[in-house]
């Protein structure tokens, strides 16, 4: 099993590789902190880790905790502490020696997961939801901008985004509000034709990736990736059935400019176009 895995591992890369040099001139780039302000540092195991929203992130900061001594088991730790407790260090925040140093010694390491279904579980999420940050700072630009005859309620308070209304804002080139993590690019969260990733793992395979991964960096024995959904747990994941029934609201031409939008990504990671 091992050996079938690092074969995936060395096609992924290669496919990676490969899309870079065809498309990305910027090979000799210099990394800023700017391009490592998404990667999160754990010490001990020497690991550096991508941060993509909607790919298992939470439970990979769990991870990180746990492998940095912060908790003894990854149930421990509630949603709040994983994002907002500031537990785990972030590249940006070193020197630049500190940070080339793990850049050049440190295993680094991103998840993915298919770009529709990333961006369908982003919009359930964020806007399906009562949420202080979303609804009133992008719902009400988005509800102001594309929905005619809007009321007075909507408009106040940015609730109830349709699912079409939040991708002619993400198609808009001139976007009422700006660009968010949830739903940008891989490419431009984790720079990968900048940094030369070791381990790219993907959602749709997360249990077999996750475990390899952990064995390869020689974790703890009994440190296995946790199941367990992070938010709205009574609810079901974003299938790609899910998917299918967000994208059927949508016109044809809306779908291909959704799919060119993450054409990079869908080429990158060697998913089939939708």
């Amino acid at each position: 099993k091992w050996r079938s895995l690092y074969q995936i591992q060395g096609e992924r890369k290669r496919i990676m590789r490969e899309t870079c040099s065809k498309y990305k001139s910027n090979n000799r780039r210099i990394i800023t902190p700017y391009h490592v302000s998404r990667i999160f540092v754990e010490d001990k195991y020497r690991v550096l880790y991508c941060e993509v929203p909607k790919a298992g992130c939470s439970n990979w900061k769990r991870v990180l905790m746990v492998l940095n001594g912060l908790a003894s088991s990854t149930k421990d730790i509630q949603h709040n502490t994983v994002h907002y407790g500031n537990y785990l260090k972030r590249l940006d925040g070193f020197d630049h020696k500190g940070i080339y140093h793990r850049l050049n010694t440190y295993t680094k390491m991103l998840f993915i997961r298919e770009p529709f279904e990333k961006l369908v579980s982003a919009f359930r999420d964020k806007f399906e939801h009562p949420n202080n940050y979303y609804h009133p700072v992008f719902g009400k630009a988005i509800i102001s901008r594309y929905r005619v005859n809007a009321t007075k309620e909507a408009l106040r308070t940015g609730s109830g985004v349709k699912f079409k209304e939040f991708i002619q804002y993400l198609l808009d080139v001139h976007r009422p509000v700006g660009m968010d993590i949830h739903w940008d690019h891989v490419n431009r969260l984790c720079s990968p034709c900048l940094i030369d990733y070791d381990f790219v793992g993907k959602f749709e395979s997360m249990e077999d990736d996750a475990n390899f991964f952990l064995h390869l960096i020689g974790a703890p024995q009994n440190l296995t990736f946790p199941k367990f959904k992070d938010r709205h747990s009574n609810e079901e994941r974003t299938t790609t059935k899910i998917t299918r029934q967000y994208f059927a609201q949508l016109s044809p031409s809306q779908r291909q400019q959704s799919y060119d939008f993450y054409y990079m990504d869908y080429l990158m990671f060697n998913y089939s176009k939708p």
